[in-house]
C-alpha cells in the first residue's frame, strides 16, 4: 500500500514478534494488551520517512513497535521527553507543543500518532498543524477511542440494564475523566475534522472489541499492585518472567489473538493522507 523504508527480511521478522509477550514484561497487562494490539496493526505499514510521531512520550511505544528508530518524536511534558531520549525509539527527540510545531512547512513525509489526540482539548488546531508540516500527499496514521468506547464499558453496561442509568453515566463519566479524554468521536466526526484540515481518509477500521475493553477497564483496578512497584521501583513489572507472568498471559491472549477489525470495536485506526491540491 506504501512504500517501504524497510527490506523484506526485517519486516518478515517483525511480522513474526510477539509483541503482547513484549508489553506484558513491561507494563500493566490491560495497557499491555491494547498497545500490543496496536504495535502488531502497525506492521501492515510500510511508512515512509522522516516520521514525525506526534505525542511520543516515554518511547515506549515507538521503540516497541518499529523495528527501526523514528526520525523525530515531540512531546509536551519534560519527564517522558527525557525518558523517551533513551529509549531508542527515535532520531531527534523535541520537548514541544501540537499546536505549534517547531519544523517547517512540509518537512515530513509521515506522521503517526498513537492513542494521543484524544487527549487534546483543541485537538482541530494539531491536526491541522499536522497537515501544515507533512508533505503533500503525506500520510498521517492515527488511533484514537471511538464513539462506541463509554458504551462498550461493563460497569455502566450492568447499571443500565438494571435500571440504574443515571449511575451508568456517572461511571461513564468518571471513567472518561480517568482516562483523560476529551474526544471520543465516531468516523464521521473525524473524517469531517480531517477534510477542514487538508487530509483525506483513506481508510479506517475499527478495533479492540468490547470484551477486550472489559479487560482494559478492569485492570484500572486489579493493576494497583504494577503502579505502587512503579512508584516505589521505577517498574510496572519487577518479575518479567514467564512463570510470574504466565497466568496474565494466558488470561489477554485470546483478547490479543481476535481479528484485527471489530465493528463493534472501542478504538478506530485512520489512515489519511495530505491533499496534494
Amino acid at each position: 500500500m506504501m512504500i517501504s523504508n524497510e527490506d523484506g527480511e526485517t519486516k518478515k521478522i517483525q511480522m513474526e514478534r510477539d509483541f503482547l509477550w513484549e508489553q506484558i514484561c513491561s507494563l500493566p497487562y490491560f495497557r499491555a494488551l491494547l498497545r500490543a494490539v496496536e504495535a502488531r496493526s502497525y506492521q501492515r505499514f510500510q511508512i515512509p520517512g522522516p516520521i514525525l510521531d506526534m505525542g511520543c512520550g516515554d518511547g515506549h511505544f515507538a521503540s516497541a513497535a518499529f523495528a527501526r528508530p523514528l526520525d523525530v518524536g515531540i512531546d509536551p511534558w519534560w519527564g517522558p521527553v527525557r525518558q523517551a531520549a533513551v529509549s531508542g525509539g527515535y532520531r531527534t527527540i523535541v520537548y514541544g507543543f501540537g499546536d505549534r510545531l517547531p519544523f517547517q512547512d512540509g518537512y515530513f513525509e509521515s506522521c503517526i500518532s498513537n492513542s494521543v489526540l484524544e487527549h487534546i482539548s483543541d485537538v482541530d488546531v494539531v491536526v491541522e498543524e499536522i497537515a501544515r508540516v507533512l508533505k503533500p500527499g503525506g500520510l498521517f496514521i492515527f488511533c484514537v477511542p471511538n464513539h462506541q468506547f463509554l458504551k462498550n464499558l461493563s460497569i455502566s453496561s450492568f447499571l443500565d440494564k438494571v435500571g440504574l442509568r443515571f449511575l451508568g453515566n456517572a461511571y461513564r463519566r468518571f471513567f472518561n475523566w480517568i482516562s483523560r479524554h476529551h474526544h471520543c468521536d465516531a468516523p464521521e466526526v473525524w473524517g469531517e475534522r480531517l477534510h477542514r484540515a487538508g487530509f483525506h481518509v483513506e481508510e479506517w477500521q475499527h478495533y479492540f472489541s468490547p470484551q477486550a475493553l472489559h479487560v482494559l477497564e478492569w485492570g484500572h483496578y486489579f493493576g494497583l499492585p504494577s503502579l505502587v512497584a512503579h512508584f516505589l521501583f521505577g517498574r510496572w513489572i519487577l518479575s518479567p518472567t514467564q512463570w510470574n507472568l504466565a497466568i496474565v498471559k494466558a488470561v489477554v491472549q485470546p483478547f490479543y489473538d481476535e481479528k484485527m477489525e471489530q465493528p463493534q470495536g472501542s478504538y478506530t485506526f485512520y489512515v489519511a493522507r495530505r491533499n496534494t491540491v
